[in-house]
């Protein structure tokens, strides 16, 4: 949500008499502004009036994004349903991780299974591994092809870097491939010039949680740097058995500025994340660990976009059953071994290129590849998969107040038959304050390569009967997943544009969908993936957002949702037909608060058959997990003061002392039946930017 609060300390503190009325009206329309400690002089015959003070700072401001079209754009003008969360709503959540962070955007699924663990989805595509959302850091996707899941606990990127989140719900293929299935998250960091100074920043509080960032960044010339360091770790929320966090990340970027606004950038970070056990204070890291990794270079001038990249993901750890199995069965490699072992290395390149044939066409032509190899004793074989795209797209402006989008990607892949993904978009602007859009795209997953390439035994040990092994198998025939989506939306501008409403209507059929199925009633036979899931979800969004007054603003949001399924087994979405989100802000100088509620009806999510099959046999008192999840709410709260404060030329310093509540009302919860039960947390905060 984007308030658009706009500073005017630099109007408040002058001295000259011809002033004093505006100071007045400043102070009663925005109390903060008479703590600035800044102070700037207007001449005597300045123009500023009461209105133009009131026109700045009593109204919203419209996001430019660049999410849908791969360019910048206004957000009403963007041919897909795109959401901004933008740095003023990072500071003041409170929110320690991303996922936490998209839990406001209507339509997002956000499920958190333990301290480590997040899944996150859009419109009904929740699971407890969601491999259908395609995330992005300043455009680079760190989508993990081996199992087709982002970890997000892994990303080389502090929450103090980061400057907006752009969140595009629905298929996007047309302009990025096989994975922007759902939808797409793309990270957009802070340049050096933005982040300029030092800043740090550290918290703790209950569950054990420690979070400690550094961020340096500063220009001399022509040349940017960003340099960031973070650390992390949480102990678990109640269950024992689940994973417990010890974290770290590290990143760092060069760029080097030319004429025209061109640039020529370089960057490398990595992430490394720890199970540990017991408390902080006696924590003992395990033998597991999993990282990741990127190395960056690019180029951009005029429209021209060409970079190359490198992802690698790395992990070791021991073969996890879920507890309540645990006394009745074990994993392991083809080989006997207990151990997990995984490397994926992925090399991209990507080039893009727009330009304006003629004032009303705007053309935007690319092409990527990606070269992916996976090793892992979880795999039948090392794999080799390449992967080529080639897309258009072109924006015209058909009338004063209709523009056209039609974008169309061709796709091929090494393992699977070529792809054609198109999106087409109307968007209808009544006025300024006005616009409707009429929207329809197809897009594709492709089987991950677990789906494609898995090879893992289940050996069963069962009371009063011999052991048993059965094994998952990939399947090199099974087919893309695949959706047709439909989309309306309205957005409109009230109250001298300090109101904002946003509806959007959807249909999206699903098929092909990939599940893990024994083909047999026979248990002894191998489980393989297969296609012939069908989903039709459809549904509908509306939100508000208001700036009541400079220093108050809020925002609510309501998502619902159906699905109609003709599958069984995992391929089952399980999912909310209900979700509600609000917040309201108050930045009253030093003090800056917020409130967050989140409500997410009941769902019932599909867990394996073993759960079923082996119920006579499990030990006497064993809580067998049930697939119902009930409802559940979230107040989130976080309460800052501003300590210190100082105007430079370049950019403010300041010092920050927060408190932040998670789960204030102590509704304990699970999110998905396998799931920890998450509590209360609360953790106190302190940020410098120096």
């Amino acid at each position: 949500m984007s308030t658009g609060f706009n500073p005017r300390t630099l109007l408040c503190m002058s001295r000259s008499w011809s002033t004093i009325l505006v100071m007045t009206v400043c102070w009663l329309n925005d109390p903060l502004c008479g703590l600035a400690e800044t102070s700037f002089t207007l001449p005597r015959t300045s123009s500023v009036t009461e209105q133009q003070i009131r026109d700045e700072s009593l109204y919203l401001k419209e996001e430019t994004v660049s999410i849908a079209s791969r360019y910048e754009q206004p957000i009403s003008k963007a041919p897909s349903d795109v959401y901004v969360i933008t740095d003023e709503d990072i500071k003041s959540s409170g929110a320690t991780d991303i996922p936490t962070l998209l839990r406001q955007v209507p339509g997002m699924e956000v499920m958190q299974t333990n301290s480590v663990d997040f899944n996150v989805s859009v419109r009904g595509n929740n699971q407890a591994l969601a491999n259908k959302l395609l995330v992005l850091v300043d455009g680079r996707s760190i989508y993990l092809d081996q199992a087709g899941n982002v970890i997000w606990k892994l990303l080389p990127v502090t929450l103090a870097e980061i400057k907006r989140i752009e969140v595009l719900k629905g298929p996007a293929s047309a302009v990025y491939g096989f994975n922007a299935f759902d939808g797409v998250v793309n990270i957009i960091t802070k340049s050096p010039e933005e982040m300029k100074g030092t800043t740090l920043q550290t918290a703790g509080g209950e569950v054990g949680t420690l979070l400690a960032s550094m961020v340096q960044a500063g220009t001399v010339g022509n040349w940017g740097y960003r340099l960031s360091a973070g650390h992390e770790q949480a102990q678990r929320w109640s269950d024992q058995t689940a994973p417990a966090l010890n974290g770290q990340r590290i990143g760092g970027l060069a760029e080097y500025r030319l004429s025209g606004d061109g640039k020529i950038r370089a960057e490398a970070g990595v992430g490394r994340a720890n199970p540990y056990n017991g408390f902080v204070r006696e924590a003992s890291t395990s033998d597991g660990h999993f990282s990741q990794g990127y190395a960056l270079v690019s180029y951009e001038q005029r429209g021209l976009l060409v970079r190359g990249w490198w992802n690698g993901h790395f992990g070791e750890a021991n073969f996890g059953v879920t507890p309540v199995l645990a006394p009745l069965s074990s994993l392991t490699d083809r080989f006997g071994r207990t151990d997990q072992e995984h490397h994926q290395n992925t090399y991209d390149f990507e080039t893009r290129y727009r330009f304006t044939p003629r004032e009303t066409l705007t053309l935007n032509i690319g092409t990527n590849f990606r070269h992916i190899l996976h090793s892992s004793n979880i795999l039948t074989s090392r794999t080799a998969e390449n992967r080529l795209g080639l897309y258009a797209q072109g924006d015209w402006l058909v009338l004063p107040s209709l523009e056209m989008s039609v974008g169309l990607r061709y796709d091929l892949d090494t393992f699977i038959s070529p792809t054609l993904s198109p999106r087409g978009a109307l968007v209808y602007h009544v006025n300024a304050n006005h616009a409707f859009r009429l929207s329809g795209s197809l897009a594709y997953r492709p089987p991950t390569t677990a789906e494609a390439r898995l090879n893992v035994s289940n050996h069963l040990i069962l009371p009063g009967l011999p052991p048993m092994t059965t094994v998952a198998l990939g399947s090199s025939d099974v087919r893309p997943e695949q959706i047709a989506s439909y989309e309306f939306g309205y957005q409109g501008w009230w109250w001298d544009h300090r109101l904002r409403t946003r509806v959007t209507g959807f249909f999206n059929h699903i098929s092909d969908l990939i599940a893990f199925r024994n083909p047999t009633d026979n248990p002894l036979n191998p489980v393989r993936p297969v296609n012939g899931g069908v989903a039709d979800v459809y549904g509908g969004e509306v939100g508000v957002e208001v700036l009541m007054t400079s220093w108050l603003s809020g925002f609510a949001n309501y998502a619902y949702q159906e699905v109609g399924q003709t599958s069984s087994g995992l391929s089952r979405r399980g999912f909310p037909h209900h979700k509600v989100n609000a917040g309201l802000r108050i930045n009253w100088s030093p003090f800056r608060s917020e409130v967050l509620y989140h409500h997410v009806g009941a769902a019932s999510y599909p867990l394996a058959d073993a759960f079923t099959n082996l119920a006579p046999f499990f030990p006497a008192g064993t809580i067998i997990p049930q697939e119902h999840v009930p409802s559940y709410n979230l107040v989130n709260l976080r309460l800052g003061y501003l300590i210190w404060r100082q105007q430079t030329a370049d950019y403010v310093r300041e010092a920050e002392v927060a408190v932040s509540v998670f789960n204030a009302l102590n509704d304990t919860h699970r999110e998905h039946p396998l799931g920890d039960l998450l509590g209360t947390r609360v953790m106190g905060w302190l940020t410098v930017k120096l």
